[in-house]
């Protein structure tokens, strides 16, 4: 009989924490690595993460944490990656460890910085890990519903589907029905984008605009993303499929999207700096916005986003919320 592969989670937020929880549905023990050691303490001696869903109480006994990435990166076979991307790059330089071996698996929203490469190929072009070896998770799937076990859908994207599969089965359970699927590529740009969109529809509510407006932003966004997908990764895909389409509009609608209330907040008058200081979570789109511009700027033809370039102008440029919504409105049918 083979050995049953360890898995190991990177990151204490709320998707990580909520990707421990479905683990630990099927597992005898996970691993998790957090920068803090307060949390790694409070975990021990309260049985749950004290900054992000709370309610969710693990078993001690069943957690091996570590405040050392390469303690964690040695102990499993299984690496998930769920730190915001702005953050990806000052963690992995502490990395030693040897992961060439290792399967990885992004829940990271977005690009790295550093690199402009999506999590898979930074890991690809950096750390030489095969691409058969990565895998991607998709939603649509807040991590709020995960800790009230409403019933929620996940997407694992590999291209070996047995390693696919192996995933998908370890995070399944009576609350979390999983699919899996060979797009890695377009579905982690997927994630990335659909967080754009959100920020979007926010900005649409905070300056005022009604349903009848988001359900055309987000009409326009979906073809916005299979337009942005199929210019950088082209392969067959439907793109009303639920990692795409559905995970956007959870993204858009939901009153758990942190990128959502972002978006709010500059349509109600808050400039970014403040937006960002009021929030205590991380609105990944503010990133993705940036890379995905300039992914398409870099394009020898660019592709039209109009939505994208709306959102950009308003977080990089400076750009008056109400006037440039006034002009998306007529680039949008």
């Amino acid at each position: 009989m083979e050995k049953p592969l360890k898995y190991a989670v990177f990151g204490s937020g709320s998707w990580a924490t909520a990707i421990v929880k479905m683990l630990c549905e099927n597992l005898d023990e996970v691993g998790w690595y957090m920068r803090s050691t307060y949390t790694k303490e409070h975990l021990i001696k309260e049985q749950h993460n004290p900054s992000y869903l709370s309610s969710v109480e693990f078993k001690i006994e069943q957690l091996k944490l570590s405040n050392d990435i390469n303690e964690m990166a040695d102990y499993a076979d299984m690496l998930i990656f769920v730190i915001p991307s702005a953050f990806m790059h000052s963690e992995l330089e502490k990395l030693t460890t040897d992961v060439s071996n290792k399967i990885i698996v992004s829940a990271v929203k977005g690009i790295i910085p550093e690199s402009g490469l999506l999590v898979g190929e930074h890991f690809h072009d950096i750390y030489k890990i095969p691409f058969k070896n990565i895998a991607v998770i998709a939603g649509p799937c807040h991590a709020e519903e995960v800790a009230l076990e409403r019933l929620s859908y996940l997407t694992i994207s590999c291209a070996d589907a047995n390693k696919a599969q192996e995933i998908a089965d370890k995070l399944s359970s009576n609350y979390i029905k999983t699919k899996i699927s060979d797009d890695v590529i377009g579905t982690e740009y997927a994630v990335m984008l659909k967080n754009i969109y959100a920020i979007a529809a926010g900005i649409a509510h905070g300056l005022g605009y009604g349903d009848n407006f988001q359900s055309v932003l987000m009409s326009n966004a979906i073809r916005e993303m299979k337009r942005f997908i199929k210019k950088t990764h082209k392969m067959k895909r439907n793109i009303n499929n639920s990692a795409y389409l559905g995970d956007l509009l959870v993204t858009g609608y939901s009153v758990f999207s942190r990128n959502r209330m972002f978006g709010n907040m500059i349509g109600k008058g808050y400039t970014v700096k403040s937006a960002q200081m009021e929030m205590s979570m991380i609105a990944e789109g503010y990133y993705a916005t940036k890379s995905a511009y300039l992914i398409n700027e870099k394009n020898k033809k660019k592709t039209r986003l109009p939505i994208i370039d709306a959102v950009y102008d308003i977080l990089y440029q400076g750009k008056d919320p109400k006037i440039t919504f006034k002009k998306l409105t007529d680039k949008l049918d």
